[in-house]
């Protein structure tokens, strides 16, 4: 018989990309969404959806029960909320919620779902690994605080026995981005051709299948209480936004803006986003976060899980298709 996982956030983006991977590889899997989420990016496949909430202990011991392994990738992935304790609510409380029901449930091996955003740049611009130093003052933001807590938290138990082990994915990219991510909705923009003007940033583009595929090898490879970063091609923000206008024929940015012009219009664009509710196209941490070279390497998940990434344009070309397809182009 096939061992049976949970999958935290599998109706989300890696969450959903990560059930279809297990799947494949033969594991049973019990889906937990929150009782009023949408799954629809789970129709059609065979398995259990398990309603419950990070936030709710009892729920996450339920969905647990019978259960041999954890995947915990659920996880609010915002660069501006206009309540910036739900993000910690979620990603830390959250986080150590579902490690102790694990605990409690004798789960037998957990992979928690980081993020490169926990770990350190090297100044010189070269890719950092998971031993690039990071500290939380060096976090920008809400969510890249609280996912280095979460981290914290995950490390502190494997410290303590429980077998779990880490991944950090890059930026994933690729179909399903219902939302769609930061990362989905400036391809996504660019495919419009509303993405005229580029800053000097760069990001590691991995497909999420291929995060996928690396949180399955992670569970039946990997070291207990080691990190692993889940990357692809590190790429300046011209070079993908030009990728995409080829993809999607248009035009590619025209101009480079300098970071100090954009950070009054992101203090404007979250201003306008408080007093309507609605989210801000541009914000002042995604601002901070583009004065930075964000590029990884996965030397260590490829030398010890066996883990591979294909080329940044074909994730890209799967987004726009993905996009097309559903007629957000």
């Amino acid at each position: 018989m096939s061992a049976r996982v949970l999958v935290s956030g599998a109706n989300g983006f890696v969450g959903s990309a990560v059930v279809r991977v297990l799947l494949r590889h033969g594991y049973a899997v019990r889906a937990l969404a929150r009782p009023a989420s949408d799954t629809a990016s789970l129709d059609g496949l065979e398995i259990e959806i398990a309603r419950g909430d990070l936030r709710d202990p009892p729920s996450l011991e339920r969905a647990l029960q019978g259960c041999e392994g954890l995947f915990h990738v659920a996880a609010d992935y915002r660069l501006w909320a206009r309540h910036p304790h739900e993000i910690y609510r979620s990603n830390v409380r959250g986080t150590h919620n579902i490690l102790q029901a694990a605990r409690r449930c004798g789960i037998e091996r957990i992979v928690h779902t980081s993020s490169v955003a926990t770990l350190g740049l090297r100044a010189d611009g070269t890719p950092a690994d998971e031993d690039t130093p990071a500290r939380l003052a060096d976090m920008i933001g809400a969510y890249k605080r609280s996912k280095y807590l979460s981290e914290v938290l995950a490390r502190r138990c494997a410290h303590l026995g429980s077998d779990i082990v880490i991944v950090n994915p890059a930026a994933p990219v690729g179909p399903r981005d219902r939302k769609p991510t930061p990362t989905g909705r400036t391809i996504l923009d660019a495919a419009r051709g509303r993405m005229p003007a580029y800053v000097d940033t760069g990001l590691c583009v991995v497909h999420v299948d291929d995060v996928a595929e690396g949180h399955v090898l992670a569970y039946e490879r990997g070291q207990r209480g080691r990190r692993y970063v889940l990357g692809g091609d590190n790429l300046s923000l011209r070079e993908i936004l030009q990728t995409v206008a080829e993809l999607a024929g248009r035009h590619g940015p025209w101009f480079k803006l300098p970071h100090a012009a954009i950070l009054p219009v992101a203090h404007v664009a979250e201003a306008w986003a408080r007093a309507t509710g609605k989210t801000p196209t541009i914000s002042v941490d995604g601002v901070k976060l583009a004065r930075h070279h964000m590029y990884f390497s996965s030397q260590r998940a490829e030398a010890e899980l066996g883990y591979r990434a294909r080329p940044a344009r074909e994730a890209l070309a799967d987004a726009i298709q993905w996009f097309r397809d559903n007629g957000r182009l």
